[in-house]
């Protein structure tokens, strides 16, 4: 299907691919097929779109995990994670471009916020601001929910991953072993499939 190995499909590879599997779809529900999974609306449809749309949103179980992670991160109950909340939870002055000179810690930070924003930015057209909401936030996860196949292993990554099995720690306490938000840990002991 994709026959220009660009890891993702044009308008011309995904009417190709729809007419040689003989789906019986006419030319106007693969144009509006095409543009529901171009979220982004860039022409092409990467694969995190696809899988995305494929798979839909987190299930209950998920959701609720994220919701704990969420409330963990807003240490001021605010309803949103910005860049006071996540100081001492991501240590950033052991960053390489701090300890080079090239960024301060707060743009590190900043830039660690804007990972959560993208997703929901790019299906809102929208700037990041620093600040997450829970929309946010959840648009993040049900990206990287869609690409877990197994629930436990989702629930594990995001336990070992945020720490949620140990007890909150005062503002500036964290260790520079927090960092693994992206489960690293979580992959190097789950269990055998």
């Amino acid at each position: 299907m994709d026959d220009n190995n660009s890891r993702s499909l044009d308008k011309y590879e995904f009417t190709k691919a729809m007419t040689d599997y003989m789906l019986g779809f006419t030319e106007g529900e693969i144009q509006k097929l095409f543009a529901y999974f171009d979220v982004d609306r860039s022409g092409d449809i990467a694969f995190d779109e696809f899988i995305r749309a494929i798979r839909g949103p987190m299930n209950a179980q998920r959701k609720k995990v994220v919701a704990q992670v969420f409330k963990k991160l807003d240490r001021d109950n605010s309803g949103w994670i910005d860049i006071s909340d996540i100081r001492g939870i991501y240590v950033a002055n052991k960053h390489p471009d701090v300890i080079s000179g090239k960024k301060t810690e707060d743009q590190i930070l900043q830039e660690f916020l804007e990972t959560f924003e993208t997703a929901h930015a790019m299906r809102n057209n929208e700037a990041p601001n620093y600040v997450v909401t829970k929309e946010e936030f959840d648009e993040y996860y049900n990206n990287i929910s869609a690409s877990i196949d197994d629930d436990s292993y989702f629930q594990a990554m995001m336990v070992s991953a945020w720490k949620l099995d140990q007890a909150a720690k005062p503002q500036g306490t964290a260790k520079p072993a927090d960092n693994d938000i992206f489960g690293t840990a979580a992959r190097r002991n789950a269990p055998e499939a």
